[in-house]
């Protein structure tokens, strides 16, 4: 354990001391009744026994999920948040003795069926503790509510919908659950900052925007229409198409009786892809500039040629020498390890995030837990939440964490790039041309 988490510990500990008196006892005769070295181990760790405790037996393992998209038209999303955690599990080693166990990875499909299904899954094991995921907004918001509801903790790397955490202003989303976190960022500083990026240095005075129906993709387009009218923009058109459509030039032609400067579409592929084609075609959208985000923001998107040109909001992941705490790992590090070992670069921007978000539930568990006259490991489900509840500047690879009340701990930092060579996918992600830091 490394100096730096054992003050956070420490602190998190003094803050809560009435409540793991009263788990362990409020006497000092109560807490020897099971021996002096138990009562030793048991006294340094967080949690009141509220959610109900996970019993590691020796040479068992300490059970996490990863649920993130690994299939489908999405896994270039989940496959590399999957890897990231991994990754940091295998950086971090173990736990007061006891390896961890990330299981066979589940699927979130990228949808509420996915998440759901998955969620019944990993609940049904009592000695999971806490779950990595999901890749999509639109999985965690029926995934969510079971895992909290089953006393568990689920970080995501890249969830990004407001209405799983709040609206930046007290008042928590419509999808929130307790024990929800992630340290991917809240859409709505992403809204913002395109809009802002649109309206102050395009100079551009009216938009359109396209969603799929998901609560990411309608979430953050309407953070932008938001944001951008707020900024004295005017939005001509506000629309949706379905994940499955190939023919967008009916909804195209919607928007193009706008005559609007901007269509920002926050959509994935396939349905990016056809926007993308199809929208330069479409009498009245000749010159319209269009902008997509971080769904988009991916290799296979940016391989194709109606992408060149185009404006791109996502994470800054420009992160340089940044340090995990927990594990030692420098950002740089952590990339060249990724490569390494899979042979390719991430093909989306999360995975950073992920391994953040595996390296901080590691370091819950660890708060949370002790090994009592048994040998086993006794984890404590509510100091896991506390724990993390208490996360403030904590050094990750995406930068300096800190966790709201609602459970949003990214860094927040946004960054617009433009994408001009389709040949050239990483100079591409890589050039910068606008960031904005809340």
């Amino acid at each position: 354990m490394k100096l730096s988490r054992k003050l956070m510990m420490l602190l998190a500990v003094l803050l809560s001391f009435s409540m793991v008196a009263a788990a362990c006892g409020d006497d000092e005769d109560s807490s020897a009744d099971g021996g002096d070295d138990m009562a030793d181990d048991s006294a340094d760790y967080l949690g009141d026994g509220s959610l109900g405790t996970v019993i590691v037996e020796p040479g068992a393992a300490i059970q996490v999920r990863s649920l993130n998209a690994i299939s489908g038209d999405v896994a270039f999303l989940g496959i590399p948040n999957e890897r990231g955690v991994a990754a940091a599990i295998a950086d971090y080693g173990q736990i007061k003795g006891f390896d961890v166990d990330l299981g066979a990875g589940l699927d979130d499909l990228c949808s509420a069926d996915g998440g759901q299904a998955a969620a019944q899954q990993i609940v049904a094991d009592e000695q999971v503790v806490g779950v990595l995921g999901t890749s999509c907004s639109g999985a965690a918001t029926a995934a969510a509510p079971l895992i909290s509801e089953a006393g568990l903790v689920m970080i995501s790397g890249s969830n990004t919908s407001p209405a799983l955490t709040s609206d930046l202003a007290g008042t928590a989303g419509e999808n929130y659950s307790v024990g929800y976190y992630r340290t991917a960022h809240n859409d709505l500083y992403q809204g913002a900052a395109m809009a802002k990026f649109v309206y102050e240095e395009l100079g551009m005075t009216t938009a359109a925007a396209i969603h799929d129906g998901d609560p990411y993709t309608q979430g953050l387009a309407q953070a932008f229409s938001d944001a951008f009218e707020a900024l004295g923009g005017t939005m001509t058109g506000f629309t949706g198409v379905n994940k499955e459509d190939t023919d967008m030039v009916p909804v195209l032609t919607e928007i193009a009786a706008g005559s609007p400067e901007a269509l920002f579409f926050p959509i994935f592929q396939p349905a990016g892809d056809f926007v993308a084609d199809q929208a330069p075609g479409v009498a009245g959208l000749e010159n319209t500039q269009l902008l997509a985000a971080d769904g988009l923001l991916v290799t296979g998107f940016f391989e194709l040629e109606q992408s060149e040109g185009m404006y791109f909001s996502g994470p800054d992941v420009r992160f340089g020498d940044n340090l995990n705490e927990s594990t030692g790992k420098t950002a740089a590090q952590v990339l060249a390890d990724y490569e390494a070992a899979h042979g390719e670069a991430p093909s989306a921007p999360f995975w950073g995030h992920s391994y953040d978000s595996a390296a901080m539930l590691l370091d819950a568990i660890d708060a949370a837990s002790y090994v009592d006259g048994d040998g086993n490991l006794v984890i404590d489900r509510a100091g896991v939440r506390m724990y993390l509840d208490s996360i403030s500047g904590y050094s990750g690879v995406i930068g300096t964490i800190s966790c709201d009340d609602f459970g949003d701990c990214g860094s927040q930092k946004i960054t617009v790039v433009l994408h001009t060579d389709s040949g050239d996918v990483d100079m591409g992600m890589s050039n910068v041309v606008f960031d904005y830091a809340p």
